[in-house]
């Protein structure tokens, strides 16, 4: 098998977006984040995501984010693809590409540029930059938008053969459906950026993996869903919706605010890693530690 024919294997299963754990000095925690990783391993998860959106990469500090790659490269040891999230402006997005080929990832994955005003032909072109400084990693743009249209990826991947899936984080499986169709089905993996709520109707759209922030917590529920969809058991598929529905309600709330927290606090409640995220984001109220709680301590029962 192909580098690239790996790589596209790996983003059609569950896509684990890993927490970065803080020591009580707020400092990056390196045991706790090998434990962390080296659970997702042992459990099965073939594809790590280091500094994605629930590993808290718009707070994170360039060497923090150079120092979570390493570790996660490290303890991966070839075991699973690691997809490191990229970002900030075109320069940076290309020189942080550049340092994840260095350390040893497969693939990156590139953040939703952070600008108030993007073009279909400047979205291109910030890509093109990543794509063209790693042509030898795969690339994954990071789509939450639903203003940037099929042609202009389609066009991306005309012009960057590395560009080999899409990350597709807008809440419309019709949307995407048509997205994915307007950019070539079959030309790229589609992998569902909005996890597990939304992996079945995306599936049945054309997607063939989803990303995961719950898999830090449970990966095994992760991949039994993931099971079930290639399967094409939609019924099994949907108990573990049922199943996991409160606990990813929770990370939605309120556009999405304790996305991270929530996580955080149910890995602290296993005993896995302190339950502190940095601001923007906060640290869930007792009311909500406690709901976090009974739900981590119910899937423990069944």
């Amino acid at each position: 098998m192909t580098d690239f024919c790996r790589r596209r294997a790996a983003l059609a299963g569950v896509v684990a977006i890993t927490v970065t754990p803080f020591d009580g000095r707020g400092r990056l925690d390196e045991d706790a984040h090998r434990t962390l990783v080296r659970r997702l391993l042992d459990a099965g998860i073939g594809a790590l995501t280091p500094n994605g959106n629930t590993g808290e990469f718009h707070s994170l500090t360039p060497g923090e984010r150079r120092l979570a790659v390493e570790l996660t490269v490290a303890e991966a040891a070839g075991q699973a693809e690691v997809i490191v999230g990229v970002g900030h402006d075109p320069a940076t997005a290309a020189e942080s590409a550049r340092r994840a080929r260095d350390a040893g990832a497969e693939m990156v994955m590139v953040h939703q540029p952070a600008n108030p005003y993007v073009s279909q032909e400047g979205w291109v072109d910030y890509h093109r930059a990543v794509a063209e400084a790693v042509p030898d990693l795969g690339v994954v743009p990071y789509l939450r938008t639903p203003f940037v249209g099929g042609a202009a990826l389609a066009r991306l991947g005309a012009e960057c053969p590395n560009v080999i899936g899409v990350k597709y984080a807008v809440p419309d499986a019709a949307r995407f459906a048509a997205f994915a169709r307007d950019a070539g089905v079959d030309r790229f993996v589609w992998v569902a950026g909005l996890a597990e709520l939304y992996a079945p109707a995306y599936f049945a759209c054309g997607a063939t993996g989803f990303t995961s922030g719950l898999a830090n917590v449970a990966p095994r529920t992760s991949l039994e869903m993931l099971r079930a969809l290639r399967a094409g058991d939609f019924r099994a598929a949907m108990e573990v919706w049922e199943r996991v529905r409160a606990f990813e309600d929770l990370r939605a709330e309120k556009q999405s605010a304790n996305n991270v927290s929530v996580v955080k606090e149910a890995l602290a409640h296993l005993g896995l890693c302190r339950r502190d995220v940095r601001p923007p984001g906060s640290t869930l109220p007792g009311e909500l530690r406690a709901e976090v709680a009974a739900i981590v301590e119910g899937w423990e029962r069944t």
